[in-house]
């Protein structure tokens, strides 16, 4: 059956965006490094910005759009995923929300980064720094969601190595961008801009790795149809019968159960308060009464095992004889073979 490669997504998202950052800047050095009319006097290194004010816009904008478009879907796959049980299921509500609110800040990222491509920093230069504000604000505030939740995934799904690896690689890349956010922040601030340029472009390629963490999260639904997080887990597996009785239920510990007109209780491994059963003994069920090495022995009737022994008394000897926690009570009892 086909699975969609919905981890092409990041990939896709990732090398545009790189190929665009490394166009641009190889176009600008062959060209010389010409100033544009959008730099400061004393700038020699360029801003993203100012090189897509010039001929290259149109891939400025081709290229923010495509990339934020296919980064939202990996968002979005990764919500629909967890959803349907490819991948790990969310456990709780918090973390549903959490994944919601990432989504609507991812959104909010890519509205800034694509308005501030149209919005070009040479004719609308205070729009342009509002919307950059806004594209490295919301991408920043949706990795602390993601984070966040991928956190309390860990925290459920101790053994999926890959829900760690996600996790510190996206809260390292929350610590590096934020500080370099900062940074960048102060020196344009203050005017630096020969510094600033050269933060902007570190914080753009570091943005190349955040959206490569997604390729992490998004492979595993490649490898199988669902995840081992679905909601039937540890639930024993319940198939009908083919005899006269009802269902047959098998679980996890080895017991078989099968609901006739009575109850047969088969067994492969040792059960609790000291009482071992060898494969395909009945243990004490029966239609008139109930004997177990767990209670008391009620009723009119029990029956024997083939090894002696009556469930519920020691050595056999059904009047007052205690085994495990068994209380026995002064019945008469039925003999097996070989008693």
């Amino acid at each position: 059956m086909f699975v969609f490669p919905f981890f092409f997504f990041p990939l896709i998202s990732a090398g545009t965006w790189l190929g665009m950052l490394l166009a641009m800047l190889i176009v600008w050095i062959t060209e010389g490094s010409p100033h544009y009319a959008s730099m400061d006097p004393g700038q020699s290194i360029a801003y993203i910005s100012d090189i897509g004010a010039q001929g290259l816009k149109p891939l400025f904008i081709a290229g923010c759009c495509v990339t934020t478009v296919f980064l939202d879907l990996a968002f979005i796959s990764e919500r629909w995923l967890r959803h349907s049980g490819r991948l790990e299921r969310n456990t709780t509500k918090a973390e549903k929300v959490l994944s919601v609110f990432a989504i609507i800040f991812a959104v909010a990222g890519t509205a800034g980064l694509i308005l501030l491509s149209i919005f070009d920093t040479l004719r609308h230069p205070h729009l342009h720094d509002g919307f950059l504000l806004l594209f490295i604000a919301g991408y920043i505030i949706s990795a602390i969601f993601l984070c966040a939740e991928y956190q309390r995934l860990g925290i459920h799904f101790r053994n999926k190595r890959i829900l760690r690896i996600s996790f510190w690689l996206k809260l390292t890349f929350i610590l590096v961008e934020l500080c370099l956010a900062i940074v960048f922040g102060v020196l344009s601030f203050d005017g630096h801009t020969q510094q600033a340029a050269v933060f902007e472009w570190v914080v753009a390629l570091i943005f190349t790795f955040w959206v490569l963490s997604f390729f992490v999260d998004l492979l595993p639904a490649a490898r199988s149809k669902r995840s081992g997080a679905s909601k039937t887990d540890g639930a024993p597996a319940l198939e009908m019968g083919k005899g006269s009785g009802g269902a047959h239920v098998v679980n996890s510990n080895g017991y078989s159960h099968s609901n006739g007109n009575g109850y047969t209780h088969t067994t492969t491994t040792t059960t609790t308060n000291g009482n071992t059963y060898p494969n395909g003994q009945a243990d004490g069920y029966t239609t008139n009464g109930y004997a177990s090495g767990n209670g008391l022995l009620t009723d009119i009737a029990a029956t024997a095992y083939g090894n002696g022994q009556v469930d519920g008394y020691a050595d056999g000897y059904p009047n007052g004889g205690y085994r495990g926690n068994g209380v026995a009570a002064n019945k008469p009892v039925s003999s097996a073979q070989n008693f």
